[in-house]
């Protein structure tokens, strides 16, 4: 007999989980309190090929009994972004935070899929990076748009999910077969200044690599610098090959920690396709 599943309990699991993973590190840990958002599986998923990318895998393309998709949002200490802001390369720290960050994203989702499991739904899950064609630079499941679809954050100019907690940390999902319901934590279109016709664009003067604007993002640029600093740091050569990173479009900026915009949640945005 199936157990019910509430978002509440969900919430509440991830956050036990990242304290204990920040318990069990050398440091502290490099995380903040979770964020997560759920909606259920709806026509706004349609839009995933037209948002994202064109080969896109809909949330029942992983799992075909799927109701509900879950998206969770893992914020970085305001002390390693402090870190990662100076100079126009990554600090040995936000290397190292990534990968550590990955492996807590890969055992959260798992422990995600368990909880499910025993409550008798089943579930199914991505890696938590490089799932992208790196010809084309896009991803078959981006946790950002779906982090789009069911509220948990607005796109910015530097094309990162704003969330009520911020842009600065690392995203990850899944789909289970529960019926979650809808439980959005932005509702407003823009969680942007820049997006939102106020006086901006950090994100876009911190860039090394100019790589941001106000109507795109090179995605072949950054790539580049992210390979870049992966081969030519002495400091990252002990991390995996996968370590690609920069962050300084998130790294100190307005929208880092918080929602930089006023959100009111009677303000229900039926814009469900960001501006691109």
């Amino acid at each position: 007999m199936r157990e019910g599943v509430t978002v509440q309990t969900l919430r509440e699991f991830c956050q036990r989980f990242v304290e204990a993973e920040a318990g069990r590190s050398g440091n502290g840990g490099w995380w903040k309190a979770p964020l997560l958002a759920t909606g259920p599986i709806d026509g706004r998923f349609g839009a995933l090929r037209r948002i994202a990318a064109d080969d896109h895998f809909h949330p029942k393309d992983l799992l075909p009994t799927a109701r509900s998709v879950v998206v969770f949002f893992i914020p970085f200490r305001e002390g390693l972004a402090r870190e990662n802001s100076e100079g126009d390369r990554p600090c040995r720290s936000w290397g190292f935070a990534y990968v550590q960050t990955n492996e807590l994203i890969g055992r959260l989702s798992s422990g995600l899929s368990d909880l499910f499991r025993e409550r008798g739904f089943a579930s199914a899950l991505t890696p938590a990076t490089h799932n992208f064609d790196e010809e084309r630079l896009m991803a078959r499941w981006s946790h950002k748009h779906l982090g789009y679809l069911v509220g948990l954050g607005r796109f910015g100019v530097h094309s990162m999910l704003i969330t009520p907690s911020g842009c600065c940390g690392r995203l990850g999902s899944l789909v289970t077969e529960a019926e979650l319901g809808d439980r959005p934590l932005v509702e407003a279109d823009e969680a942007c200044l820049l997006r939102a016709g106020e006086e901006c664009g950090q994100c876009m003067g911190a860039c090394p690599v100019d790589a941001l604007g106000e109507n795109g993002f090179d995605r072949r640029r950054c790539w580049q610098r992210l390979k870049e600093n992966r081969n030519t740091l002495d400091y990252f050569r002990d991390l995996p090959e996968s370590t690609h990173v920069c962050g300084k479009c998130v790294a100190l900026m307005p929208c880092s920690f918080r929602n930089p915009l006023t959100t009111s949640l009677g303000r229900r945005s039926r814009k469900l396709v960001p501006s691109r």
